[in-house]
């Protein structure tokens, strides 16, 4: 039986939030050597937090929206010709408000330290690149990086979750294609790959987060198209 596309909005919606909570949370919450001296998650912590939080997702609502809890995965697989542009746009908007619910849950919780939360410039897990984020790469190098590990990250989708796909075994798959996308990526723009990820942390954190959002928006669709278009080229036909 056909879900309704408000039951895929919720579904969504829930999903996009426990991921940027998730992963987010763990990178600005837990990714650091607390004052306690408890050794923070790291970048494989932080990576497995994000990767894991697909697999979750995809086997928990998987069945009822396809688990995107992503607009460059919407808008790949509307280019690819498998979700009607109607339901994209309704997925999309879902996306972005469980992500800002995520990143504002988030800040929230940050706030709650008794001896006071400076968030910073690129606060709650946002995504950013150039002169004071993490290892200083430049917009080109930023840009490159979140659109080829979007292609990617893509490509795996639609081929595992295709006719010719493991599709029992597609939410594993994937998310450990995440984790991997988060190794590389962290030290370089904290690791986007998805617009509504960038886009609740970049909302409540202002400032260059903000500014640089744009990137986090273009460099994933653009990958996210690509993928699109050479998997159509590559699927098999037929039986």
């Amino acid at each position: 039986m056909e879900t309704n596309i408000s039951t895929k909005f919720v579904a969504e919606l829930i999903g996009t939030f426990g991921l940027v909570l998730f992963g987010c949370g763990a990178a600005a919450v837990a990714g650091a050597t607390t004052l306690g001296g408890l050794s923070g998650l790291g970048l494989l912590g932080i990576a497995l937090a994000f990767g894991l939080s697909v697999v979750v997702f995809a086997y928990a609502i998987g069945g009822i929206s396809g688990c995107h809890i992503n607009p460059a995965v919407t808008i790949g697989v509307l280019v690819a010709g498998k979700i009607a542009a109607k339901d994209a746009v309704v997925y999309i908007v879902a996306q972005l408000i469980g992500a800002l619910l995520g990143a504002f849950v988030l800040q929230q919780i940050l706030g709650g330290q008794l001896a006071g939360f400076s968030p910073g410039e690129w606060a709650y897990g946002s995504n950013g690149w150039g002169k004071g984020y993490q290892n200083e790469y430049g917009t080109t190098a930023a840009f490159l990086t979140e659109a080829v590990l979007t292609f990617i990250f893509l490509f795996v989708i639609l081929a595992t979750t295709s006719k010719v796909g493991n599709s029992t075994m597609a939410g594993l798959a994937i998310g450990l294609t995440l984790v991997l996308i988060h190794l590389v990526a962290i030290p370089i723009t904290g690791t986007s790959v998805n617009p509504a990820r960038s886009f609740g942390p970049a909302i409540l954190a202002g400032g260059p987060a903000l500014s640089q959002l744009w990137l986090f928006i273009v460099a994933p669709i653009v990958g996210a198209i690509i993928a699109a278009v050479v998997w159509r080229a590559l699927e098999p036909k037929g039986n």
